[in-house]
């Protein structure tokens, strides 16, 4: 199952106190929380920070939650709030180096191999503005539709599918010249 398809269920028993469903919840979003708060951070420190805060933000929160939203939308939003503030109150590094952590992948057979591929996602993703690292991540980590994208960066959902592919075109140029032995 993808953090797209998260059960709401999960934040309602929260909300009754159940700890169990606190821990599953996390076990299914921590990937999309983190990805989310590094692409706005763009710091591995700062992006943990807020994940923190915002799974005891979720958990106490739990008993706002309206049955028949989009729960992982709910939590997201919660992170980018809780991100925004940080910025605003002028507390986060910038280190787009963290990246490479954002995508936790299945174990490959060569470590060489993995080694090569997130130097080449770390490369990629340095090529993208600020709202496109948020779209390419949320889509990438959540499997999120570019609509509840859009709901949950406050952007029409034009703008959201024009950027995303935008993205893919920048990342697609980005890994071609890092093949040929280019830099940009």
């Amino acid at each position: 199952m993808n953090a797209a398809q998260l059960d709401e269920n999960l934040i309602l028993r929260m909300a009754n106190g159940d700890g169990h469903a606190f821990k599953e919840l996390y076990r299914q979003t921590r990937g999309a929380v983190y990805g989310f708060a590094l692409s706005i951070l763009r710091n591995k420190e700062d992006a943990e920070d807020v994940m923190h805060d915002a799974y005891i933000k979720t958990y106490t929160g739990a008993v706002t939650y309206k049955p028949g939203g989009k729960p992982l939308a709910w939590i997201l939003t919660i992170v980018r709030n809780l991100a925004y503030n940080k910025i605003r109150a002028g507390k986060v590094n910038e280190d787009i180096s963290q990246y490479e952590d954002c995508f936790p992948g299945s174990e490959p057979s060569d470590a060489t191999d993995e080694i090569v591929d997130r130097m080449v996602l770390k490369q990629a993703l340095t090529v993208l503005d600020f709202e496109e690292r948020q779209i390419f991540i949320l889509h990438a980590m959540t499997g999120l539709r570019h609509r509840e994208i859009a709901d949950i960066l406050d952007l029409p959902t034009g703008t959201v599918l024009s950027k995303y592919n935008r993205s893919l075109k920048k990342m697609r140029n980005a890994i071609e010249n890092t093949g040929k032995g280019e830099t940009r």
